[in-house]
């Protein structure tokens, strides 16, 4: 992995790269190899993603030729790569699926479905041309943390549904994506083997490389190593060539129809929008799904990858959102796909050593330069080999992380999670986002969170000194009411350039996709030179141990240990609780006598002590601990250990 390394003063502005004309010149060598590497990446996702999404090969390579030189040249943010993403194949291939159903068995129903999808990419990115004109990237805050992964695993299911049976050789195998998983032993009992097999090594590349140990063999992008490994395979299997062959006595076809096709001549590939599609209603079902959706994903990655930015410079997000519109309108136009920042690449781009948005410049015009100059070498790529990236790519995005990384945050979250999921597969993506939704809005009612501060947050403000204010909040803040919250903090204190300190004490509830933004905030304040502290979250109950768990007011839950003991102990009791974490304690001289004195006839009453210990729970139990093992043995000592809920839990 390249390594970075920043001068002491790194955040001047002189020591910060720019993607200006000296920093085109300046960064040429980093930028130009970083593009160059990222182009290996891209080149087989693009094919791939597009054949997945209904639209021919090429068009995906069209997507990130545009979107790398014209987004480079609009948006600010200097390290994400722009292109085709596997989460907008589910958008993209159901609008083409729609517009064959209403196009119906004509000839053409395929390209026309396509060029109607083109129309929808268009008019989506006009509109994501107004969401940054108008500033209105906002938008992208209101989706809870939640449902938006939700969404992204049910993409992950949907995208190995449909390219698993690719990878096997089974061929159009169709239907919606729990009926398709169903099939999958099917597939596997009619694979065509030659083809799984090259399936089968890719997926096995492609999971296997994050285990190698060498750091120079796993700093060559895996997918052109499946790509270096499948072609000599395809070649060898004669996938050029229509034929059959016989193993275990059945007969099996190979065929070009198992490698990419691409058009021989670059220009003749272009393909125009057809506007009639937007004479239908579910047109706009999925212009809608293309704006908000892609403009949601690309924030989120823009967000991902400033944060893993060396320079820790921010993006201006309106003005992402509009070129990458701009991008989207002008591939559409050419009969390419719609686009985002893609966190993958942009990812890959950081570990390279790209200093500027040149980098991604760079990465279009080799993938230009490629397709222009050798079309034939892509048509050697076998379908399976792009599938297996593909699957790959769906597993990561429903990885089994996925699921536990969402219920350490708390059982609430993987419930929305989850029902998100569900949602999307058994209906569709719009209608699955707004089960997601649903199902938080009602966790939050069920929580107690009054229905007038859903959407409203109840902010006072009170200078605190000098440059310093305090914003108390009641209510809730929830994700619901985040927007207008969020505004709040970044007016008075980035824009004015004051501390902040947000007292949440007097909420009913703070969600964890509040949670989660302002600890993000808390880091923009501090790459500003201010500070932003949270406090008043004493009386809430978190919903987990997770730093972004909802918090829920009420009574804090901690341990009451109770120990009675001869009193000839209590000095060396107390000095050991203390020592191992006791903030405080309780002495109560007393009298009595357990059962075995009462049982031998002495003297029923002798000197206890008794003392009494408020901890969290750890404490409590390494205190019962050190009893067991120091104390209960040679002395008779009663102990008790009980769940109490105290008012002002900081106080123990």
């Amino acid at each position: 992995m390249a390594q970075t390394v920043i001068a002491p003063n790194a955040a001047a502005e002189a020591d910060v790269p720019r993607g200006d004309f000296s920093g085109f010149r300046r960064y040429l060598a980093k930028d130009l190899l970083s593009g160059f590497l990222v182009f290996l990446i891209a080149l087989p996702l693009c094919l791939g993603i597009s054949l997945a999404s209904g639209f021919p090969a090429i068009a995906g390579v069209f997507t990130a030729i545009v979107g790398a030189v014209v987004t480079s040249l609009i948006s600010n943010s200097e390290l994400t790569i722009k292109g085709p993403a596997a989460g907008l194949i589910v958008i993209v291939l159901g609008a083409v699926t729609d517009f064959k159903a209403i196009v119906g068995d004509a000839p053409d129903a395929a390209t026309r479905a396509y060029q109607m999808t083109l129309a929808v990419g268009l008019v989506a990115g006009v509109i994501q041309i107004a969401f940054g004109a108008f500033r209105l990237g906002f938008l992208g805050e209101f989706f809870p943390s939640s449902t938006v992964h939700g969404m992204l695993a049910a993409i992950g299911v949907i995208i190995i549904s449909k390219q698993i049976h690719v990878a096997l050789g089974v061929m159009g195998v169709t239907g919606d994506p729990l009926p398709l998983l169903a099939k999958v032993p099917h597939s596997i009992v009619n694979m065509n083997p030659e083809i799984a097999l090259i399936g089968g090594l890719s997926l096995l590349i492609l999971f296997g490389w994050p285990y190698i140990k060498n750091k120079s063999i796993r700093r060559i992008p895996p997918q052109l190593v499946v790509v270096l490994t499948a072609i000599p395979l395809g070649q060898y299997f004669q996938l050029s060539e229509e034929h059959t062959y016989t193993l275990a006595g059945h007969n099996f076809k190979i065929g070009e129809q198992f490698l990419v096709k691409v058009p021989a001549n670059l220009l003749a590939a272009i393909t125009h929008p057809d506007f009639t599609a937007l004479r239908y209603v579910a047109a706009w079902k999925w212009i809608a799904l293309f704006a908000l959706i892609g403009s949601l994903e690309s924030l989120l990655s823009a967000k991902a990858i400033d944060l893993l930015d060396p320079w820790k410079r921010k993006t201006n997000f309106n003005r992402d959102v509009l070129a990458v519109g701009v991008a989207n309108s002008l591939a559409a136009l050419i009969g390419g796909l719609p686009m985002i920042s893609e966190i993958v690449r942009s990812k890959a781009n950081i570990d390279n050593g790209a200093r500027t948005r040149f980098a991604d410049m760079w990465h279009g015009v080799f993938l230009l330069a490629f397709v222009a100059l050798v079309p034939g070498l892509i048509h050697q790529i076998p379908l399976a080999a792009l599938a297996a990236m593909l699957v790959y790519t769906g597993f990561r995005l429903a990885h089994p992380r996925e699921f536990l990384h969402v219920y350490h945050i708390g059982r609430e979250q993987l419930l929305i999670f989850v029902c998100t999921l569900v949602g999307v597969l058994a209906t569709d993506l719009l209608i699955g986002i707004v089960i997601g939704v649903a199902v938080k809005f009602t966790v939050h009612l069920v929580n107690g969170v009054p229905v007038r501060s859903l959407f409203k947050p109840y902010l006072s403000i009170e200078p605190l000194g000098e440059n310093e204010y305090v914003v108390r909040a009641s209510g809730s803040a929830v994700f619901s009411n985040w927007i207008p919250f969020k505004r709040q903090i970044e007016d008075i204190g980035l824009i004015q350039r004051n501390n902040l300190v947000i007292d949440l004490s007097d909420t009913k509830l703070v969600d964890s996709s509040v949670m989660e933004k302002l600890h993000e905030l808390q880091r923009e304040f501090e790459q500003e030179g201010l500070s932003l502290q949270i406090v008043g979250l004493d009386m809430h109950r978190q919903a987990s141990e997770h730093e972004f768990a909802a918090r829920k007011r009420s009574l804090k839950s901690l341990r009451r240990l109770t120990v009675v003991a001869d009193d000839s102990l209590q000095d060396r009791l107390v000095g050991e609780f203390v020592k191992l974490g006791a903030s405080g304690y309780t002495l109560s001289p007393c009298v009595g006598a357990g059962r075995r004195r009462i049982a031998s006839g002495e003297s029923p009453n002798r000197e206890l002590v008794r003392i009494e210990v408020v901890a969290p729970g750890p404490v409590a139990e390494s205190l019962l601990d050190f009893l067991r093992r120091d104390i209960m043995a040679e002395h008779a000592v009663t102990a008790c250990l009980e769940t109490v809920d105290v008012i002002n839990p900081d106080q123990f």
